[in-house]
């Protein structure tokens, strides 16, 4: 059996001491104290812990189940559901005026985490819900959010976004579903869309599918297409719920993981839905939400890595084997606990030095998001050359972090009653969904890095080295932080610079390192973060903190970060500058 505890001191410390929210300028955020977000973090955390955590193997065992058309979860999601609601969870960051609390986004990222950390699965049902709301907050007619918002904020009907088909995944100019336009300004929605997470469930009175279909006259790829909103049953003027809709489940997917999610085949014969936005500008509307939903999968790589590490931890305090070389530390024992061992402690410091600052890294992207919607340019462009790396890196470093927690556990780790299996297996959706990790590199080299003529990413290589500069001084952590930071920047500037010379000549040099330079990217990011944990730390360390234990040990998994990991850049850089040679050499048929 597994636990989970919310990590709540890290976040506060990244909430206040990294962020300073309360301090930052952004309007409704002075009264973001951290009495106030300790208390919200604590409601959260007990919420995942003692009511979610102990549905997640449940989920993964049961499944779901489709009986007469209509979807079962598992045993005890509804109840937890109704707790979730009742919380306001589902509206956290919301608009106030359709029923939400108006937080900050990054507010909601920490409490998100939690969940997703407890029950990945679960959390998924209002996830998606949240996407569908931040599409029609920001697409909508005033009618279409009146109708929708309020039930979507209070979770009493969920969402999901139906893009895939099953010959058309990241090329969406493929996409055949059709809408066929009404006299009475409706269409009529014909086609099937696969792999829709939460597509149809028992947890709500209705689910609100946003549909990317082709309306007449739109012309061919991705320029023709229009996204429609579709309900499950038909609203009434009145808000009431009508006939149902002519969609439909086909199947459930059988899945490696996230068992206690409904994975949907929907099927549209003719269904009426209404749009959203302007007609063949679909792609327009869906990527308003695009931002937010791959930082959302990234938090699911680490979050769901963060509850394997914590079970690992635990395991190894506790499991007798062998004797420690330096002496037993257990001698009225018949063996040392495994935490003693060397490469033990090397795997939980991999996880841990990850898992902090890939929570540091996500939370700073939410706090840009947050900037972006109070108008900072500056922020939002940056968050948007940040997105793909926060998705791709730590969604591919998450599955790894939770393989080494079951490797912690040896052959247990194999064994699905100690529940390591299950994170595993869970863990590896996030590096597929919302464009998988390869079209997220791609992205970031082919898209990112020339927008608004790579000023982006020339403020955050300028972001970097104003720090170094800013805390040369400091001689405590110059060597441990800010060399090491220094040459791992030189080897991202390298990288781009390579691509800027040889990617006109021959794109495949610049798109063959693609991967490589993502990865590169997130440790030079997570490097960045590092730094700025260091010194966070090192101020309260000086300012007389009472709590020095937690500062000390930011401090030492800080360290072994820069000297661990950081060093990567140097192998990644040297593969980017192999160019295209290598990767392209053989034929299609000598593989």
């Amino acid at each position: 059996m597994t636990a989970y505890t919310a990590p709540i001191r890290d976040m506060q410390f990244l909430l206040h001491d990294l962020l300073r929210i309360s301090d930052s300028g952004l309007p409704g955020r002075e009264e973001l104290d951290a009495s106030f977000t300790q208390a919200v973090l604590d409601a959260a955390g007990q919420l995942a812990s003692e009511v979610l955590e102990p549905l997640n193997a449940t989920g993964d065992r049961e499944g779901c189940v489709l009986e007469n058309g209509s979807v079962r979860t598992p045993a005890g999601f509804d109840r937890a559901f109704d707790a979730m609601r009742e919380g306001g969870w589902t509206g956290l960051d919301c608009d106030p005026d359709y029923g939400g609390q108006g937080m900050p986004y990054v507010l909601n990222v920490a409490a998100g985490e939690m969940f997703v950390s407890a029950n990945m699965a679960f959390n998924m049902y209002q996830g998606l819900t949240h996407g569908a709301y931040s599409a029609i907050h920001a697409h909508g007619t005033d009618a279409q959010k009146a109708m929708y918002l309020p039930k979507l904020v209070s979770c009493e009907w969920t969402g999901t976004m139906n893009l895939t088909e099953p010959h058309c995944g990241t090329d969406l100019g493929l996409l055949r579903t059709k809408a066929e336009p009404q006299d009475d300004g409706s269409y009529l929605i014909t086609g099937q869309k696969i792999f829709i997470s939460a597509g149809d469930h028992d947890l709500a009175d209705n689910v609100i599918h946003l549909v990317l279909a082709k309306a007449p006259g739109g012309g061919e790829g991705t320029k023709g297409i229009s996204l429609f909103i579709v309900p499950k049953f038909l609203v009434n003027e009145d808000g009431s719920l009508g006939a149902r809709n002519a969609v439909s489940v086909g199947k459930l997917e059988e899945k490696m993981g996230i068992h206690g999610n409904a994975t949907c085949v929907m099927d549209y014969d003719g269904a009426r839905g209404w749009l959203l936005g302007d007609l063949h500008k679909g792609m327009r509307a869906m990527f308003t939400m695009m931002n937010e939903a791959r930082l959302g999968v990234g938090l699911q790589g680490y979050a769901v890595a963060e509850g394997a590490y914590q079970n690992a931890v635990a395991y190894a305090r506790e499991r007798l084997q062998g004797r420690a070389v330096t002496g037993a530390e257990n001698p009225d024992g018949p063996a040392d606990p495994i935490i003693v061992h060397p490469d033990i402690r090397r795997a939980l410091m991999d996880q841990k030095s990850f898992l902090e600052g890939a929570r540091a890294l996500t939370f700073w992207g939410a706090d840009l998001i947050d900037r972006g919607h109070q108008g900072d340019a500056a922020a939002e462009g940056l968050v948007s050359l940040l997105t793909p790396v926060i998705k791709g890196f730590l969604t591919d470093k998450g599955f790894d972090s939770a393989v080494q927690a079951q490797q912690v556990f040896g052959g247990h780790g194999y064994i699905e009653e100690t529940g390591m299996s299950q994170f595993v297996r869970d863990a590896r959706i996030p590096m597929i969904y919302e464009g998988a990790n390869g079209i997220q590199a791609l992205d970031l080299v082919g898209r990112k890095l020339a927008q608004d003529g790579g000023k982006h990413v020339m403020a955050f290589f300028e972001m970097v080295k104003g720090f170094i500069r800013e805390n040369e001084g400091n001689e405590a952590l110059n060597a441990d932080f800010l060399e090491p930071l220094k040459a791992a920047s030189k080897d991202l500037q390298a990288a781009a610079m390579f691509f800027m010379e040889r990617g006109m000549k021959n794109p495949n040099d610049a798109l063959a390192g693609s991967y490589d330079f993502m990865h590169l990217f997130g440790h030079v990011a997570l490097g960045l973060m590092w730094g700025r944990m260091a010194m966070a730390a090192q101020a309260a360390l000086d300012a007389g903190t009472d709590d020095p234990g937690f500062y000390e040990t930011k401090l030492a998994t800080g360290r072994y970060y820069m000297a661990r990991q950081l060093p990567i850049t140097a192998t990644h850089l040297a593969r980017i500058r192999s160019g295209a040679a290598p990767v392209m050499a053989l034929s299609a048929e000598q593989f």
